[in-house]
C-alpha cells in the first residue's frame, strides 16, 4: 500500500509520448505551476463555511472535494500541500495537469468519465483506505459545463467518506473561450472560498438513491454558484 500511495505523488513516465510532446508537457507543467504560484501569492482570500469542512473530518472522515472545472486555477493554489488525490484524464492535457498539481503537493490518479474511469475510482478507494483525501473536477474533463457527474457519489458510497462541495469565487478574472469558460484570476483579486455541508452516501445505496445524491450534489454546487455571484455583485 505504501508503494501505491507513493506512486500517486510521483511524476508518470512519459516514454509513450514523442520527444516533442515530452517537451511540451514539461513546458506547460512549469508554466502553469509558476503562473498559479505568482497569481496565488497576490490574491486576497477569505473563507465561508469552514465549519462544514471540520464537520466532514469528524470521526476520521476524509473529505471528497468536488468543484467545477472552470475554477481549477486558484482552487489548486488554495488547497495546496494537503496531499489531496485528484483524478486527471488519460490524455496529453491530463498529463501536464497531473504534473503541475503534483508540484503543489497533490496526488494524481489517471482516469476520467470517458477513459479509465472505473479503474481510477477503484484506485481512489484504495488510496482513501490508506488515509488520502480526494477531489474531482465534477464536470470535467470535457463537460457538459456545470453538470455534476457520478464519480464522487460512487466513491462516497464505496469509501464511506463524505463529499464536500467547494467553489472559488473571484472578484476579477479573465474568461477563456474554452468549453468551460475557464476563469483566470487577475493579479491581486479578492477570492472567496465556499465550503458546503458534507453529503453522505449510504454504502447500501441503490441506483435510485445514487441518482438522488447526484441531484443533491448538483443543487448544492448550483447554490454555491449563486452565492458566489451574489458576493461578486456586492463588490461592484
Amino acid at each position: 500500500m505504501h508503494t501505491r500511495v507513493a506512486r500517486a505523488y510521483e511524476f508518470a513516465n512519459l516514454s509513450e509520448y514523442s520527444f516533442v510532446e515530452r517537451l511540451k508537457i514539461r513546458a506547460a507543467d512549469l508554466a502553469f505551476f509558476l503562473l498559479i504560484n505568482l497569481i496565488g501569492l497576490s490574491a486576497r482570500f477569505e473563507v465561508t463555511g469552514w465549519e462544514n469542512h471540520e464537520k466532514a473530518q469528524e470521526n476520521g472522515g476524509l473529505p471528497i472535494y468536488v468543484f467545477w472545472h472552470d475554477r481549477i486555477f486558484l482552487t489548486t493554489y488554495w488547497w495546496r500541500k494537503r496531499r489531496i488525490v485528484v483524478m486527471t484524464s488519460q490524455s496529453f492535457d491530463g498529463e501536464y495537469i497531473a504534473r503541475f498539481i503534483q508540484r503543489f503537493g497533490y496526488g494524481a490518479v489517471r482516469g476520467s468519465s470517458t477513459r479509465g474511469g472505473v479503474g481510477a475510482i477503484v484506485e481512489m478507494v484504495r488510496l482513501m483506505r490508506a488515509g488520502c483525501t480526494t477531489a474531482f473536477t465534477i464536470d470535467g474533463p470535457k463537460g457538459p459545463r456545470h453538470i455534476a457527474k457520478m464519480g464522487a457519489v460512487i466513491l462516497a458510497k464505496k469509501s464511506g467518506h463524505p463529499i464536500v462541495p467547494v467553489t472559488m469565487a473571484l472578484e476579477r478574472y479573465w474568461t477563456t473561450p474554452s468549453w468551460d469558460l475557464f476563469q483566470i484570476p487577475k493579479p491581486f483579486t479578492r477570492a472567496r472560498v465556499y465550503v458546503a455541508p458534507p453529503i453522505y452516501v449510504p454504502q447500501d445505496a441503490d441506483e435510485t438513491v445514487l441518482a438522488a445524491k447526484r441531484n443533491e450534489l448538483q443543487q448544492t454546487l448550483d447554490d454555491l454558484n449563486h452565492q458566489s455571484e451574489e458576493w461578486r455583485r456586492s463588490l461592484r
